[in-house]
């Protein structure tokens, strides 16, 4: 395990020990005054969704939810949140019957969420918990839609694929390059955003990955809403489970969002301007800080 994996692991018990657990209680939810709700899309991630939930759990420190949207009854997620539930009240379950895939679950979980903000999150990450404190920070400062990045400014990808890896931060690259995002991570599905303006983005991607992620960070620019950015240690499957990437048909829709994009994204930010919040995380002995990006 590299150091940033132990590191990122020694923080999140240095939380823990602080009393973090306890926070659950005043910071957990009774139903209807939910602050943050947090979505986690699931296709039989039963061991990872154990793991995540007592995770968030000691580091969620607003009145929050946990939606576990699942597509299929015969999930397995779905008894491990079922016990779960004996613990952690926040905690419900969410039947996704608009169809397969992740976008399909993202506007399920939408639908059913109580929280002024909709955090989606995957199962199978655990170095982004560490940033929603700093995303809600951007929201309470008035930001509609806040992403997360790999790739600027601190940010790290450890795990997963190396050739999605490869393709990932080339893409973003050329995509702020040739398109002029504001964005340095497009495509990560680290996303919290004001419940009332999901509506504005008109979600159209095909069930494939998470491309639809593309999608937001693109539309979220093309509906003027205000912006903000946090980095991000992503560390990909640290516990386990299957990975859903597939090169061809994951490559396919994301090339298709990448020139739908090109074009109306840099048109956007001439009509809207290229303002972005920036909350860098805290250091030892340094608040975290706030830049224009």
């Amino acid at each position: 395990m590299s150091s940033s994996w132990v590191g990122a692991l020694r923080c999140l018990r240095e939380r823990n020990d602080r009393g973090m657990v306890e926070n659950r209680i005043r910071g957990g939810r009774l139903r209807g005054t939910a602050t943050l709700s947090i979505l986690i899309p699931v296709r039989n991630e039963g061991i990872n969704v154990r793991i995540m939930l007592r995770i968030l759990s000691a580091v969620v420190d607003v009145p929050h939810e946990v939606l576990i949207v699942h597509d299929s009854t015969e999930d397995d997620s779905i008894p491990v949140v079922e016990k779960a539930r004996e613990k952690y009240q926040e905690v419900r379950l969410v039947h996704n019957r608009l169809g397969i895939g992740v976008i399909n679950a993202i506007r399920a979980g939408a639908e059913a969420a109580e929280g002024e903000y909709v955090l989606i999150f995957a199962a199978d990450e655990i170095g982004p918990v560490l940033a929603i404190e700093d995303m809600l920070d951007l929201m309470r400062e008035g930001c509609d839609l806040v992403s997360c990045t790999r790739y600027a400014r601190g940010g790290r990808r450890l795990g997963g694929s190396f050739i999605g890896g490869v393709l990932s931060r080339l893409a973003n690259r050329l995509f702020g390059w040739l398109a002029g995002s504001v964005f340095s991570d497009c495509t990560t599905g680290i996303k919290m955003f004001r419940r009332d303006v999901f509506e504005k983005m008109n979600l159209e991607a095909r069930p494939i990955g998470w491309a639809v992620a593309f999608e937001m960070a693109i539309k979220a620019q093309l509906a003027g809403l205000r912006l903000g950015e946090v980095p991000i240690i992503s560390i990909d499957r640290l516990y386990g489970g299957k990975s859903t990437f597939k090169l061809g048909p994951w490559v396919g829709e994301y090339v298709r969002w990448f020139f739908w994009g090109m074009r109306r994204t840099r048109k956007a930010r001439r009509a809207y301007g290229s303002e972005l919040m920036v909350k860098l995380p805290a250091t030892p002995g340094k608040p975290g800080v706030y830049q224009s990006g």
